[in-house]
């Protein structure tokens, strides 16, 4: 009576298996190769060069912490892991190493 549809029939005998385990492992093994490369590796290299970034400080580095704050490093302690930041000539800041977000090049502050 249908013009488009077809009558559907159900079949018990000769029924196909709902699906195979080499299917399901090779789809594990690419969902794995695409968490790796596009949320692991990225981020790994993210630490990497964060981890070097803050070996690297010195003292005379304009550096921009992850506040918004921007100012000259007059002291690095080395045993703890804060530095000592000037913001202009009076006023002065200790923040965490791990808080600054970039170094940036001389003369910065006073282009600004």
């Amino acid at each position: 009576m249908s013009l488009f549809i077809s009558n559907a029939h159900a079949s018990t005998a000769g029924a196909a298996p709902a699906g195979g385990g080499y299917e399901m492992l090779i789809m594990l093994a690419i969902f794995g190769l695409v968490f790796y490369f596009l949320i692991y590796r990225p981020q790994a290299k993210r630490v990497k060069e964060h981890k070097s970034l803050m070996s690297a400080l010195a003292k005379g580095d304009e550096v921009l912490t992850q506040g918004g704050l921007i100012g000259k490093i007059t002291k690095v302690s080395e045993d703890k892991d804060f530095v000592m930041i000037a913001l202009n000539d009076q006023a002065e800041v200790t923040v965490q190493k791990a808080s600054i977000s970039a170094v940036l090049p001389k003369g910065t502050m006073k282009s600004l």
